[in-house]
């Protein structure tokens, strides 16, 4: 166990715990039994490590405690001195690690969920810290999670597993895992929908088309936008009088009336020849509804708010916030962090609405969410000028330094107040009102038309849809907080689920995100709602893809004989509903690699990741009689099929690089061979 004590600290938010206190960190690890893990204002022990309960009714204002179950017990299963110490250590990693708990309800409902787990080890005379050797305890396990914990608990298994090295042992590890979530209760009455690939892509491509639309015309934009408010600053006498007063007929700037010329004042005619004098008149047309005959200035304004609304979308569907939190984002929340392997990681920085002390949250997300800062920044800034001189606005010098990125619009030709208290920050209406009533040019509804092939993924996810909502010809109805599950799916899935489009767009997000929520990154604040939404997500793709593997869509490289044998070794004669039990008896061995799936159920040194010239053959052997190939990765082994190509082309003959290569290129060919026959 190897543990650098300086990163361990108290959780709980308590004013009179300092890191001064004892019970801040430990002094040593793994901690002394008498080290203070309480005490109250005063500076009182009020529990020490190895007592039988922890008291923490000081911090909560009522009686709450922890009761390891190695004294005398009462209500609580009695558990023996061992597997005591194993909760003890696990509390303190819940508590003093990173991530820790920061309430006390947090604290307890983690020690309830994983107590039941040691209690049972401990009632069946082993150790929590080898329940993996025991498959039939280990089948007991589901049964004595509450569904409605289902979820949460695998969340902290999982940040278990993470811990290992610190604390020196792991009640599961990913097979078992895998077992667990093949094993949930079906609890939720209706589970978040996962929208299907293509109609993911379709909505993500048509969010970056309208992006780049916007970022290649800004300049223009930006010329436009000041030149209309320069000409209602000029005729309403200054900028402050134009946001707060409603210019009559006869003095607005863009006006078909020919009275209008006889005031003083500038006066240019209708907006859209403004428009095309500074050639957005197309662009508006090409976003707006209603620009087929005339372009009002009104037209301006809507577009910039398309935008923001667009850039919400975009933003949203690559990193796991709220949209609620992404509306909260401000100018500069796009950081970037550097790992030793992978280089920059782009980090969003801002506010989550769910935990208390995350104020300063972090989320892992794709590169391309740049373009979406970018774009809603310029249009933020464009709207600072009118915010930065509004006598009815009280902004903050926060505010006005690093503004937000979703705000309202105060154009002077906008609709005027009805009271002298505005508020910065624009309400948030579901996705659905703003694809079909706001900006219905935004998609296309036969696209998002719902196909069979679109129900059948999205029931492989989501068996419990809605039949009267999700149904074949119907438009489906898209919603917030699918994008959030469909994000997390697809970090894990994206080879067994989508089409080549999708792969392209996800491959950056999908192999960046998860190194960092999959391993919990300690430099990262994550939101733990977040968190568990990831892990639930990658074990539930883990337990789909096996699924799979029963079906056409996997093949041998041998023969179909050999297919039906490994599926028979895999699952037996078992339907799907009894393959969770299989797989709790410690039945099944299956792990998703690029070809496909290894079912071997002994460690490979060769992986099947890195290369793939020993699983197919490519090294002049026959392929392994454990791999099993999918179809669905052709597209993808078809383009690194191209890429060994070009490399072998720059790489002189005969080098070991070179040698390498031309495995790997057989292995492919090999593989594409079967799957195409």
């Amino acid at each position: 166990m190897t543990v650098a004590l300086e990163e361990l600290g108290f959780g709980l938010n308590v004013d009179w715990i300092t890191p001064l206190s004892r019970c801040y960190r430990p002094s040593c690890w793994p901690p002394a039994r008498d080290w203070v893990v309480s005490e109250d204002r005063s500076g009182r022990v009020i529990s020490r490590w190895g007592d039988h309960k922890w008291d923490f009714s000081h911090i909560a204002g009522k009686p709450v405690s922890l009761n390891f179950g190695d004294g005398p017990v009462k209500a609580a299963m009695s558990i023996d001195p061992a597997n005591a110490d194993l909760l003890r250590f696990i509390v303190t990693w819940f508590l003093w690690g990173h991530p820790s708990v920061n309430t006390v309800s947090n604290l307890v409902q983690a020690f309830q969920s994983i107590r039941p787990i040691v209690a049972l080890c401990s009632k069946n005379g082993i150790l929590a810290s080898n329940l993996m050797r025991f498959p039939k305890v280990l089948e007991q396990v589901p049964s004595i999670i509450a569904p409605s914990a289902y979820s949460t608990t695998i969340t902290r298994l999982h940040r278990l597993l993470d811990a290992r090295e610190k604390l020196g042992f792991l009640l599961f590890d990913t097979e078992g895992l895998q077992r667990l979530a093949l094993a949930c209760p079906d609890h939720m009455s209706v589970q978040t929908a996962y929208i299907p690939p293509r109609i993911w892509t379709y909505q993500v491509t048509r969010l970056r088309e309208c992006l780049d639309d916007y970022l290649k015309h800004r300049q223009s934009i930006e010329d436009c936008f000041n030149f209309c408010l320069d000409a209602y600053a000029h005729n309403s006498g200054s900028l402050p009088n134009a946001l707060t007063t409603k210019l009559i007929q006869s003095r607005q700037p863009f006006t078909a009336s020919n009275a209008a010329r006889m005031t003083a004042g500038l006066f240019y005619g209708p907006f859209q020849i403004t428009a095309k004098r500074f050639e957005i008149h197309e662009l508006l047309g090409k976003w707006l509804d209603g620009c087929d005959n005339r372009i009002d200035l009104r037209k301006l304004s809507s577009y910039l708010t398309l935008i923001q609304w667009v850039g919400l979308a975009y933003i949203a569907n690559f990193s796991l916030q709220r949209v609620e939190e992404v509306a909260t984002l401000r100018a500069d929340c796009l950081r970037f962090e550097i790992d030793e392997k992978f280089g920059q990681i782009p980090i969003i920085c801002g506010e989550t609405t769910k935990t208390i002390q995350d104020s300063d949250a972090r989320w892992p997300t794709s590169p391309s969410v740049q373009i979406a800062i970018e774009a809603m920044s310029h249009v933020t800034y464009l709207r600072m000028r009118c915010i930065r001189v509004h006598p009815w606005i009280s902004s903050t010098a926060d505010e006005l330094d690093n503004p937000y990125l979703f705000i309202k619009s105060f154009e002077p030709w906008s609709p005027k107040p009805k009271t002298q208290h505005y508020s910065l920050n624009r309400p948030v209406s579901d996705y659905q009102a703003v694809v079909n009533k706001m900006f219905p040019k935004l998609f296309d509804l036969q696209e998002l038309t719902i196909t069979e092939a679109d129900l059948k993924v999205a029931r492989m996810l989501t068996p419990n849809l809605p039949e009267d909502e999700f149904v074949v010809g119907k438009v489906w109805p898209l919603a917030w907080h699918q994008l959030r599950r469909t994000g997390a799916v697809n970090m894990f899935a994206s080879g067994m689920l989508s089409d080549s489009s999708m792969q392209f767009l996800m491959k950056h997000s999908s192999r960046l995100m998860p190194l960092y929520y999959g391993r919990g990154y300690t430099k990262l604040h994550l939101n733990e709602e977040v968190e568990g939404l990831v892990t639930t997500a990658m074990y539930e793709v883990m337990a789909k893809s096996m699924l799979a593997a029963m079906g056409e869509r996997f093949v041998s490289p041998h023969s179909a004989d050999q297919k039906q044998a490994i599926v028979v070794n895999l699952i037996g004669d078992k339907d799907a509903k009894a393959l969770a039990r299989a797989a709790r008896r410690g039945e099944v061995h299956y792990r998703e690699t690029r070809l496909g799936a290894c079912t071997s159920r002994t460690l490979c040194s060769y992986g099947g990741i890195e290369s793939v010239s020993r699983c197919a053959g490519g090294d002049g052997k026959k392929p392994c009689a454990d791999v099993l190939y999918d179809r669905a990765k052709t597209p993808t082994i078809e383009t690194d099929l191209e890429r060994v190509n070009q490399a072998l082309e720059r790489l002189p003959p005969g080098s070991p690089r070179h040698n390498a290569l031309l495995m790997e290129r057989q292995g492919l060919e090999n593989f594409l061979n079967v799957v195409r026959s």
